[in-house]
């Protein structure tokens, strides 16, 4: 992203507002009361996916609010890639989008599932918009690791305990950390950290309690209890939370 002085200029004194609405795990219900006023005072809203039928964050809104479905939305697709160059370039174009909104001094909402401070496409396009002067301001969401431990009627830690939120979609697996590991969209790594959990178990002489919630807090919920249930074609929006057992509870 390039620093652009003029470009500073030209939105001094502008008013526009984007908010990053985060709308919890997939119940309609964890809508926050300023999650619902944010939404209402927003001129449009940013929806990241190709189109309403297809973002979560929009249905789970919508099951709250039907009269959202009068609001104008606007569908920017997010590329699911990790090559930044092209990242990057995509990131840009989309926030140029959103800027020509801001420009015109709107109030934009930006809506994401979960929490926008959590593996968010949201802090791509927040950290252009504060470099360019504009209001960014976060709307926090309930966070799916925890609507998911108590669907499983798990506690994530108890007294003294650490807890790690990683990405499974990436190469360390963070079988050295202790206390809790959550594993965060684990998608088409499922059957890779299920593999890695068991070989774990075996020869790693710790004692795990496993769980996994896939969509989370919508009406095709599943939770598993234990590796031998987890389903590795579960989906994208697959938690898996796995908690080291001390040694006087096994």
């Amino acid at each position: 992203m390039v620093e652009n002085h003029e470009i500073r200029r030209e939105n001094a004194g502008v008013t526009g507002k984007l908010y990053g609405i985060g709308v919890g795990p997939g119940d309609p219900e964890l809508l926050t009361l300023k999650a619902v006023r944010c939404i209402g005072e927003s001129d449009r809203l940013i929806l990241p996916a190709a189109s309403k039928e297809t973002c979560y964050a929009y249905q789970i809104a919508v099951a709250a609010l039907p009269e959202l479905a009068e609001k104008e939305c606007i569908c920017l697709e997010f590329p699911m890639i990790k090559e930044r160059e092209c990242l990057e370039k995509s990131h840009d174009e989309i926030y140029h989008k959103i800027r020509e909104y801001l420009l015109q001094g709107e109030t934009v909402g930006f809506l994401t599932i979960g929490d926008p401070s959590v593996y968010s496409t949201f802090e791509y396009i927040r950290k252009r918009v504060a470099a360019e002067k504009f209001e960014a301001q976060v709307i926090n969401g309930v966070p799916s690791f925890c609507v998911a431990a108590a669907a499983a009627g798990r506690s994530l830690a108890d007294s003294g305990e650490q807890i790690h939120i990683l990405p499974a979609s990436y190469e360390d697996g963070g079988e050295a950390l202790p206390g809790t590991r959550i594993y965060m969209k684990s998608g088409r790594k499922l059957g890779a950290l299920k593999k890695q959990l068991l070989h774990e178990q075996k020869t790693g002489g710790k004692h795990y309690d496993i769980w996994a919630v896939s969509n989370c807090g919508m009406a095709n919920e599943r939770v598993f209890h234990g590796l031998s249930e987890l389903d590795e074609n579960s989906g994208y929006l697959t938690i898996v939370i796995v908690k080291e057992m001390k040694a006087e509870t096994v």
